[in-house]
């Protein structure tokens, strides 16, 4: 299992007339999670689409609000590849308020395009050997 965290300060642009986090805008969180994630492993979203030639499209995407998170909060973005990759790779977002407590938690799951062709692929070779060592 390989888990990432990353912090985001919620901006008063994102939030609605309440002051909480606009409940649309939590795809968002979610993305900044797994570009970090894939960031600390040594690998970019711009090089796998530039340099290697794939895309990674979300496919699906499931979200659980537990509780609001406000205007000048900091969150914590907790992302955890539970399974190595296949065919689609699934990331386990968590959203923790500063004083630890889920704000929000979901998933989203991906499959790997080769850009040339537009057609799936297995998951990358060099993205395994990142990942192998935590399983």
């Amino acid at each position: 299992m390989y888990t990432h965290e990353v912090q985001k300060r919620v901006r008063y642009g994102e939030t609605d007339q309440m002051g909480y986090l606009y409940y649309g805008n939590y795809a968002q969180y979610y993305e900044i999670g797994r570009v970090e994630m894939l960031r600390s492993l040594g690998l970019t979203y711009k090089s796998m689409e530039e340099e290697l030639g794939i895309l990674m499209p979300v496919l699906h995407m499931e979200c659980r609000y537990v509780r609001p998170a406000y205007y000048d909060e900091l969150i914590t973005i907790r992302t955890t590849l539970r399974k190595l990759p296949d065919r689609f790779i699934t990331f386990h977002v968590e959203l923790f308020n500063e004083q630890g407590k889920l704000v929000n938690g979901g998933r989203v799951r991906l499959c790997f395009v080769e850009k040339a062709t537009n057609r799936t692929i297995r998951t990358p070779e060099y993205l395994l050997e990142k990942l192998r060592s935590y399983y």
